[in-house]
């Protein structure tokens, strides 16, 4: 194991993703790892940007960082054209081959579906075509950051109860059970992942927090099936955790 904390690149759209995902991959940790303790996971990783400085890495910002860095991406990815995020993600992973301050352990590459299949493909091709940085996790929340805390969102009180109830009547199933049903694009629309979560909560961002932080990981992994969420879970378990543990695995014995 290094001597200091490990450097973990966080590209994502904004600060809400890369808290929420990184959230739960320290609970896949301190879960996996009987050592890695909460309240010392800052000892044995550090999640960044392009440096050490920042919290994440944009993805608005990857095409302007890398015309200035003169890094062109064409061509096509083992024979096959690149799909959605192809492209951008492969020039996110060059600049941080070129650009980036040095000893990257690891990559998280997070997205909003955006109801987009080829999104993940296109992830995936580029992590294919990468090598030099560490594992490269993919986290693809469908539709949204959002349908990823429903899955954590359990009524605390009487006026929760009420407002999930009412919710479920007007969409006609659970949004928290099932927030794959979730897919509208258009904001405030009646199932707008956005607009279901801000209801629930009241546009509270701590009890947001509550959902990520203290659901059962077995809740949000059986709720997550079908939003990507269960999905990037594993990714933490078979590629992060053998950082530390230096075997595949997905809890100690």
């Amino acid at each position: 194991m290094a001597d200091g904390p490990l450097s973990i690149v966080v590209i994502c759209e904004a600060r809400a993703d890369q808290q929420t995902a990184c959230a739960i991959a320290d609970r896949v940790l301190s879960q996996a790892v009987d050592w890695m303790q909460p309240e010392l996971l800052a000892h044995f990783r550090h999640w960044r940007g392009l440096t050490k400085s920042e919290p994440f890495l944009a993805w608005k910002n990857v095409n302007t960082l890398a015309r200035q860095a003169n890094i062109r991406i064409n061509g096509h990815f083992d024979g096959q054209p690149g799909a959605h995020d192809a492209f951008v993600a492969r020039r996110a992973m060059a600049l941080l081959t070129t650009q980036a301050e040095r000893d990257i352990d690891a990559v998280v590459l997070l997205r909003d579906s955006d109801m987009d299949e080829g999104r993940r493909e296109g992830l995936t091709q580029a992590r294919a075509q990468t090598s030099g940085l560490g594992p490269i996790l993919i986290g693809v929340a469908h539709a949204k950051r959002e349908c990823w805390v429903l899955a954590g969102f359990d009524a605390a009180n009487a006026d929760e109860q009420s407002r999930l109830g009412a919710l479920r009547r007007e969409l006609g199933f659970d949004p928290c059970l099932h927030a794959e049903e979730l897919t509208a694009t258009s904001p405030g629309a009646k199932r707008d992942a956005k607009r279901v979560l801000s209801e629930l909560t009241q546009d509270d961002y701590q009890r947001e927090v509550v959902c990520w932080t203290e659901a059962p990981l077995e809740q949000l992994e059986a709720r997550g099936e079908k939003t990507g969420l269960a999905s990037f879970i594993q990714e933490v378990r078979e590629q992060l955790v053998p950082l530390w543990t230096g075997r595949p695995g997905t809890q100690e014995d």
